[in-house]
């Protein structure tokens, strides 16, 4: 099974180094859209409703500490070619936004808006942001 490090780093290796945040924010959509495209998850790590958009932990310990991750320990080689297309496509049309732009764009979407409820703007929480809010959400855009 495909791991979030492996989606890491496969993104990684075709855009070079990354700003941690935009790094989860591309994992997050990469995540949504394979499920709506491909109707099965990119990868089984949870995603969580942080202040500053959609965080996946379990890869957070990997980055933590660092603004700027050039490097992922996963193995690429365990995405399947759907899963690449999937991926790549995302690469596409997220791939040039800035960090605070996607994380802007999460801010407005019912997913993390819904996981966030009863916290303010800046509380920190680790609230999940479902598969199924995903699936439902992205798939009625």
């Amino acid at each position: 099974m495909t791991t979030v490090q492996d989606v890491a780093a496969y993104i990684l290796a075709k855009k070079g180094e990354l700003p941690a945040m935009k790094l989860q924010k591309l994992l997050y959509y990469a995540q949504a859209w394979s499920l709506v495209w491909d109707e099965a998850p990119l990868f089984p790590e949870t995603l969580e409703a942080w202040a500053n958009g959609p965080v996946i932990p379990d890869l957070y310990k990997h980055h933590k500490g660092q603004f700027i991750v050039s490097a992922i320990a996963g193995n690429p080689e365990n995405i399947t070619p759907i899963q690449k297309e999937t991926i790549d496509k995302i690469l596409e049309f997220y791939g040039d936004r800035t960090s605070q732009w996607l994380s802007d764009l999460t801010h407005q979407e019912e997913p993390w808006i819904s996981a966030r409820k009863g916290l303010a703007a800046t509380q920190r929480g680790n609230q999940e942001i479902t598969l199924a809010a995903m699936a439902e959400y992205y798939s009625s855009l």
